[in-house]
């Protein structure tokens, strides 16, 4: 606009002037001309300043470009190519050189070089045929085994969830080729935008040129992606419907399997209403409502065998080789639930009898079975002549492994309906005690006392001898004399409640001791010791004497 406004000046300064001025025109054309070349100057300083300016916020803009595409894997892909290419142009360049050099230490300067491009082109060795292949091709279907029970239903769930990421996946790739390809579009354009200010630069003219030869390859590998990606998805999906329609017919599968399930818990729960009802005694009904649970459980596992399981031989076989090795390494456990089969079976134990269990290193613990599982028997501890004497505690809980049945002595105190026990207690008299006295006064009171569970166990053992050969089934109280070290013993046996025999014992002992006052002629033997005041000789036999009173009274207290 400058240049063109002068020109008009210029222009009508010449038509307006006067012929007298002529002269003085042409004076000052000298001086004009100075002046139209020092703006003309000025303003090819202006366009420079503008061009510099322009040129640096496109190569900003470049930059730009360059840092957001530096990491996506297609570009990286194809700079490796690309250098990869460039790298066997060097190498050709080189081999031809090393052909014209003659002299030997420019040879040996061209071999060096040619044994670091030969090494890495070894590196991109992967890269010397299209740098798109491996990136374009689809990965090959996982595949997919028929699910045949509901258990399979997680499987396929998991199936699809991982073939539907391996298809986003790919299309994510596209994604990223198509976002290059228009960014390098645009890096493309920009470099034309700078060219058109500096017409002359090859620099910026070959990165044009290898832009454009880059686009050519990334659309050419969009092109094959996309149509990859068309059959790849219709195979997916194909794919993914077989899944869901194996998953909806185990799905109906797994209902029908549940309703079967529920209906027989609903006959369990209506078998157990009916139990409790008709029957009236509580073990009776605890074992009736056992074997339900048993029965119960174990129809809906064979049930869930044959559902969820496709070949049961198979499953059969590998239990056979499976318990071959559990038999040894879980014998304990195996023996216990035998022990449990054996007992509900066989009927030795039952829930609320009265049992003395033996250990191994001779603890031996008196109680109530309370509970009877597949692999042990609980039982309550209760107040027993072991417990006073022995663990000076009582009422807790012990278990008991049902495998003790085939390696330790169980004692049961109320087998077979059976609600009486025998039970004694040994006096000890002074020899000059009128022991039949004694035994009459003795035998008495433990007939008294223990008449009523002796009519017991007479009806008891009459239903006992029909299932086991009892050969003297008398219950009657027995009563027995002994000499003793020390005195005469009288033992005394009598029958009473197998839950409580402390108590009966405890009476019956103080109504003995209560007679034995009465009488004059009867002595308890109990701990006394006699001094002899004699002659000095004798006092080697008082000594004697006193010792042996001495281990009299600690057997007395024994046997008390």
């Amino acid at each position: 606009m400058i240049r063109i406004f002068l020109s008009l000046f210029l222009i009508a300064q010449i038509l307006v002037a006067k012929p007298a001025d002529i002269n003085a025109s042409e004076a000052n054309k000298t001086e004009s001309n100075k002046t139209k070349s020092s703006i003309i100057e000025a303003n090819k300083t202006d366009d420079q300043n503008l061009t510099s300016i322009a040129v640096e916020d496109l190569k900003k803009q470049i930059l730009a470009i360059d840092s957001s595409i530096k990491d996506n894997v297609w570009y990286l892909q194809y700079k490796n190519y690309q250098t990869y290419q460039e790298l066997i142009k060097n190498k050709i360049s080189l081999e031809k050189e090393l052909k014209r050099v003659k002299k030997a230490d420019e040879k040996e300067s061209i071999n060096s070089e040619l044994r670091v491009v030969n090494e890495q082109i070894s590196l991109l060795g992967e890269y010397e045929n299209s740098p798109f292949t491996s990136m374009l091709d689809a990965d090959e279907l996982t595949s997919y085994e028929k699910i045949k029970s509901p258990l399979g239903i997680l499987y396929a769930l998991s199936y699809i969830k991982q073939i539907m990421f391996e298809r986003d996946e790919y299309r994510v790739n596209l994604a990223s080729l198509g976002t290059l390809i228009d960014r390098l579009s645009e890096k493309k354009n920009l470099l034309r935008s700078i060219l058109n200010y500096i017409p002359n630069d090859q620099n910026i003219s070959k990165d044009i040129e290898l832009i454009q030869v880059g686009l050519n390859e990334l659309r050419a590998a969009k092109a094959t992606g996309d149509s990859t990606y068309q059959v790849y998805s219709t195979k997916i999906e194909d794919r993914i419907a077989t899944v869901r329609s194996d998953i909806k017919v185990q799905t109906k599968r797994a209902i029908n399997v549940g309703i079967v399930i529920g209906f027989i818990i609903i006959i369990s729960i209506l078998m157990k209403f009916i139990a409790k009802k008709s029957i009236k005694d509580n073990e009776r009904f605890y074992m009736t409502n056992k074997v339900i649970n048993f029965i119960n459980f174990f129809i809906i596992i064979f049930i869930l065998l044959f559902a969820f399981i496709d070949n049961v031989s198979y499953f059969v076989t590998f239990l056979g080789f499976a318990s071959a090795g559990l038999a040894i390494a879980m014998k304990d456990m195996f023996m216990s639930m035998l022990g449990w089969f054996v007992i509900m079976i066989g009927g030795t134990f039952r829930v609320g009898d009265r049992i003395k269990v033996r250990k191994i290193n001779g603890e031996t613990y008196v109680g109530d079975i309370i509970d009877i599982s597949v692999l042990r028997m609980t039982i309550y501890e209760d107040v027993t002549m072991i417990t006073t004497k022995e663990h000076r505690r009582a009422g807790r809980i012990i278990f008991v492994p049902n495998n003790y049945i085939f390696t330790e002595l169980i004692s049961n105190y109320t087998h077979s309906g059976m609600k009486t026990v025998w039970d004694g207690i040994d006096i000890l008299l002074t020899f000059d005690s009128n022991y039949q006295k004694a035994t009459y006064i003795v035998k008495n009171i433990a007939r008294q006392y223990s008449k009523g569970y002796t009519d017991i166990a007479k009806k008891q053992m009459n239903k006992l001898r029909s299932q086991y050969s009892i050969k003297s089934p008398s219950v009657e109280p027995r009563i027995f004399h002994f000499f003793d070290a020390y005195g005469i013993k009288i033992s005394v046996w009598y029958m009473t409640n197998s839950y409580a025999t402390l108590a009966l014992r405890s009476t019956i002992s103080g109504e003995i001791l209560e007679a034995f006052r009465k009488e004059n002629d009867i002595k308890i033997a109990y701990p006394s010791q006699t001094l002899y005041l004699k002659e000095k000789d004798d006092l080697a036999r008082h000594v004697l004497q006193t010792q042996k009173h001495e281990t009299n009274n600690e057997a007395k207290e024994e046997l008390a």
